[in-house]
């Protein structure tokens, strides 16, 4: 390392500048720090560093290393006590960690808005460290004295807005609600979703999370459209956002299937201010999707029938 820095233009530009710190001295404190943080291994003799799984799954993820030992740490809690009846627990653990600092919750909206959580939920908020009792006396204008983590409640009043948004995608109205900015609830959604695909690869690297990706899927997809899970297949298709996704759904028009299958005709009739072009490129673009589809389960049956039937079962 020491060698191949020498060799660079930053090395020559300290020796130009003469700054108060070499660069190997700042190559040094940088591998104390990912020492620290579980990133790496360094040798006994200080000549070989390997990288650890949380190191891998940090640069996989594309984690800022000021919170990937969070982030563990916040999902390992999560795996004992994982509330999976609503989104709020999964919500919370991808909520950007950035972002929290720019939270000032409004405590009379915290604790309406807390109020509406069922038992479940308010337990969980519990659990993480944001008891009831505390939104209450906060919101009451009273001083609190127990030691509370103000990050971690400043991350579930982010959390909740983001459920309140996939409650009812009203950017506008959830903004007004909360008392925050329409600019930083777009912000807020749009961190969340990539923080989201961000975890995902994070918890692929380390086995203990397995159950982390399946549950996030689909939570990143609801995050990226923001819409109730029935419109996501009809958002796939080409031509339709949100609204048209409500129109189609409201008019019968449910599944891929059903608008594969659909006379362009009837549908630029039955859907408001659909002209007929546009009604036979979403017909079109849904048949399309649906032999991707189709296909896709295909190779999976051919691939399931190529396993040789005399083989123990255990192998299998």
């Amino acid at each position: 390392m020491k060698e191949f820095l020498s060799s660079t233009l930053l090395y020559v530009q300290q020796q130009q500048l003469c700054v108060e710190k070499s660069l190997w001295e700042v190559v040094k404190q940088s591998v104390e720090l990912l020492q620290e943080k579980d990133l790496i291994t360094v040798t006994s003799d200080g000549q070989i560093l390997q990288v650890t799984k949380l190191g891998k799954a940090t640069y996989k993820g594309s984690v800022d290393l000021t919170y990937s030992d969070v982030l563990y740490k916040d999902l390992s809690r999560g795996l004992e006590a994982l509330l999976l009846n609503s989104y709020l627990h999964l919500l919370y653990l991808v909520t950007p960690y950035d972002l929290i600092p720019q939270c000032k919750p409004d405590w009379m909206v915290y604790f309406r808005q807390f109020a509406l959580l069922s038992a479940a939920e308010q337990k969980m908020s519990a659990v993480v460290g944001v008891a009831e009792s505390f939104v209450a006396r906060k919101a009451a204008g009273q001083t609190v004295k127990k030691d509370v983590d103000m990050a971690v409640v400043r991350r579930m009043y982010l959390s909740l807005v983001l459920f309140s948004l996939l409650k009812e995608t009203n950017l506008w109205s959830v903004a007004e609600r909360f008392q925050l900015s329409r600019g930083f609830v777009q912000t807020l959604l749009s961190s969340s979703s990539a923080f989201c695909s961000c975890v995902i690869h994070f918890t692929e690297e380390l086995e203990e999370f397995w159950p982390f990706k399946a549950l996030l899927m689909e939570l990143m997809q609801r995050l990226s459209y923001c819409v109730k899970a029935e419109l996501i297949p009809l958002m796939e298709v080409a031509g339709v956002m949100e609204s048209r996704a409500k129109q189609l759904y409201n008019a019968g028009y449910k599944t891929l299937t059903h608008l594969a299958n659909a006379d362009p005709a009837v549908l630029s009739k039955t859907i408001e201010k659909l002209h007929k072009k546009q009604a036979n490129q979403i017909v079109a673009s849904a048949k399309m999707l649906l032999n991707e589809k189709a296909a896709a389960l295909q190779e999976e049956v051919d691939d399931l029938l190529m396993i040789p039937v005399d083989l123990p079962l255990q192998l299998i």
